[in-house]
């Protein structure tokens, strides 16, 4: 059966004729520039607000307060409110914009969902550029963040539905990859404008986050839409065109059937996000917050956040701060290649989990190396522990890119059924950046207060965190996108348990018969009391 409680047609079960077409390709890769766009702006946050000239105009406080020694200076020199605002009110802004963007990917497509995402970005990210007070700063910020809301709702969608099944995990991952990219790059141009003289170099590490905007926004204007899109919104001819074209394929049949059957089904649900609640869909919906919550609990967005203020922290030199930042970056692109490689031929419970391990053993050692080498007041760490704590750091980064930051993004826009998942992303989009907002906001606070505990608190979620994989992740690899129900959750240990909605309406046979159960038509006791 497929989702909605119809039965699967009789192809269920075979994976449908794809190659993998030039148009696939390129479309994946220019809606994969979402990524780009998100992950410069992550990079670039961390770079700017390390800057002497950006913190003197902005944040004068915290400039005095990070040229003068003191007690807890080590772990308190950046703790202020207003400066984490700066960084997290993009995510809040993104939270709420969610919600909007969940409406547009259902109605007007994924396509056009990204395009409003880059026009948004690009408006955000002149304002910044050319802010003059915290307030046109702030706003421009909000801006981005509204611009990642969308194109954090659409994108991935995008590629789990325009993929083929035994590519759509690594195709899935070139919007981390591009994530991981953008953060890169944001670190090597911070390291660069660091050193422009005059005060402005901030501005063209800000400004330069136009780039990334205008290639989502060229290339969501080149891209076609998905067929589950197209044929969601009643195209059904152009969907089956658009189907055709990207499988490189006359044999599309069966895929078309299902997903004007999967369509179907979705349409009948006139409530989307209360559909999320029933019995049936819980355990995407708890896997698909608990991922986010977890991805955000691991610590890699304190770490990418303030990189360089972290770094700083810890008693590296400005320039030395920012080269780590762009080593960090560095091993966070290269093992997010790993995971592409790999997602589809090992799984995704197996990356989890060995994931998991790393980066519990990488945190307890920096927690470690901190709390006996770094005073409140020394001058920093000696230059063979710093270079430890890089190296940990990078094997900490390293898992994450491979794991839990593609998986997060890739698990939930695979497992819900096509009549809530629009609705399921916008969920997923929404706790992710929540908890997004929360780390930034809070991270610096943390550090001033737990010291080297922060790590050894990051360390005890990511136990808590394998402990779930292990024990309630089931593998979704290799799995057509409309056949999770029949072929995942029926037959998950646990998660089974939530599957007897499907037994109790709605059922129909193959050929569109209600089949009776105990007596009842479609487990109701007259046809006129089903859904």
């Amino acid at each position: 059966m497929t989702a909605g409680g119809v039965s699967a047609p009789a192809n269920a079960g075979v994976e449908f004729e794809a190659r993998i077409t030039p148009i696939v390709i390129v479309s994946c890769i220019m809606a994969a520039t979402g990524g780009l766009m998100f992950g410069y702006d992550v990079g670039v946050s961390g770079g700017v607000t390390s800057m002497p000239d950006f913190l003197k105009k902005f944040f004068p406080v915290v400039y005095r307060k990070s040229q003068e020694s003191g007690d807890n200076s080590n772990y308190c020199k950046y703790d202020n409110q207003g400066l984490q605002l700066f960084t997290s009110s993009l995510y809040l802004a993104g939270l709420t914009s969610t919600f909007l963007a969940s409406y547009t990917t259902r109605r007007l497509g994924r396509r056009l969902t990204m395009l409003i995402a880059g026009i948004l970005f690009i408006i955000g990210v002149i304002l910044n550029a050319a802010a003059q007070d915290l307030a046109m700063l702030i706003i421009g910020r909000i801006l981005l963040g509204c611009g990642v809301g969308f194109a954090n709702q659409a994108v991935p969608l995008f590629l789990s539905e325009i993929a083929p099944t035994r590519i759509r995990g690594g195709l899935n991952i070139l919007f981390q990859l591009n994530v991981t990219i953008g953060i890169l790059f944001a670190n090597l141009i911070n390291y660069g404008t660091a050193k422009i003289k005059g005060g402005w170099g901030w501005r063209v590490s800000l400004g330069l986050a136009g780039v990334p905007a205008l290639l989502l926004t060229v290339g969501s204007i080149l891209v076609v839409d998905t067929p589950n899109s197209l044929i969601e919104r009643g195209h059904l001819d152009e969907g089956k065109a658009v189907l055709r074209r990207i499988r490189g394929t006359d044999n599309i049949e069966p895929e078309y059937l299902e997903l004007v059957e999967a369509s179907r089904v979705a349409k009948e649900v006139k409530h989307p996000f209360r559909n999320l609640l029933k019995r049936r869909n819980r355990p995407q919906l708890i896997i698909s917050v608990l991922l986010q919550i977890f991805q955000q609990f691991t610590g890699i967005n304190a770490i990418m956040f303030y990189a360089p203020v972290l770094f700083n922290t810890l008693g590296f030199g400005s320039d030395a701060a920012l080269y780590s930042a762009v080593i960090t970056g560095a091993v966070n692109v290269l093992s997010t290649i790993v995971s592409i490689y790999s997602v589809d031929k090992v799984g995704r419970r197996v990356l989890l989990l060995e994931a998991g391990i790393q980066m519990f053993f990488s945190q307890v050692v920096i927690a470690i190396l901190l709390g006996i080498k770094l005073k409140d007041d020394s001058p920093g760490l000696d230059r063979g522990y710093a270079i430890l704590v890089v190296v940990m750091v990078c094997v900490f980064v390293s898992a994450f890119a491979w794991s839990w930051g593609p998986l997060g993004w890739l698990i939930p826009s695979e497992t819900f059924p096509l009549e809530t998942r629009s609705a399921g992303q916008s969920i997923t989009v929404c706790v992710n950046l929540l908890f997004t907002f929360a780390i930034a906001q809070a991270f610096l606070s943390m550090l001033c207060h737990l010291k080297y505990g922060i790590f050894a608190f990051f360390s005890g979620w990511v136990l808590i965190m394998s402990i779930f994989v292990l024990f309630l992740l089931p593998e979704t690899k290799n799995i057509p996108i409309e056949e999770m129900t029949e072929k995942v959750w029926k037959r998950h240990w646990f998660w089974k348990r939530y599957m007897d909605d499907y037994e109790d309406e709605g059922v129909t046979d193959i050929n569109g018969v209600p089949t009776k159960k105990n007596g009842k038509i479609n487990g109701f006791d007259h046809p006129s009391d089903q859904l």
